[in-house]
C-alpha cells in the first residue's frame, strides 16, 4: 500500500524515501564499490563491463554512463553515494551540484554565494512564480 507523499509536489525535487532507497539499493551499492582503488580503477578501465557486474535496471546503468545525476535520481540514486562517480571522475561536488542545474560550476556558485535559487514557483507544482 502506498503512503500518502505530499512531498511529489516539489518542482525539481526527488525525495529519498524507502520506495527510492529499494528502487536504488544496486546502484548506490556499485557507487559505494567506488570507496576501493581497486575497483575505481577496474570501472574507469571498462565503465560498462563494470556496471554489468550489477544487478542494476539499463536505465540506472545508462544514467551513470552519461553521467546524468538527475536520472541516477529518479532511478533511486542518493547524492551522497552518487558522489562517488563525481570524486572517481576528479569532479567537485559543486561541479556536480552544477551539472543538475543546467549551469556551469561557476554560475552555480555564484547563484550560492548569492543566496541560492528564489523560493518563487519552486515550493509546489501549482505556485505561480511571483
Amino acid at each position: 500500500m502506498a503512503l500518502d507523499k505530499p512531498y511529489r509536489d516539489i518542482p525539481g525535487t526527488t525525495i529519498f524515501d524507502a520506495e527510492q532507497s529499494r528502487l536504488g539499493y544496486h546502484l548506490n551499492q556499485f557507487c559505494m564499490s567506488l570507496m576501493k582503488a581497486e575497483n575505481r580503477a577496474r570501472f574507469k578501465a571498462d565503465e560498462r563491463a563494470y556496471l554489468d557486474q550489477w544487478p542494476m535496471t539499463e536505465e540506472q546503468k545508462q544514467a551513470v554512463l552519461a553521467r546524468d545525476l538527475n536520472r541516477c535520481l529518479a532511478a533511486g540514486g542518493n547524492i551522497y553515494f552518487l558522489a562517488k562517480i563525481g570524486a572517481t571522475d576528479g569532479r567537485s561536488f559543486q561541479y556536480m551540484a552544477a551539472s543538475m542545474t543546467g549551469m556551469s560550476q561557476e554560475e552555480y556558485a555564484a547563484m550560492m554565494l548569492a543566496g541560492g535559487r528564489s523560493i518563487a514557483g519552486n515550493r509546489v507544482t501549482g505556485e505561480k512564480n511571483k
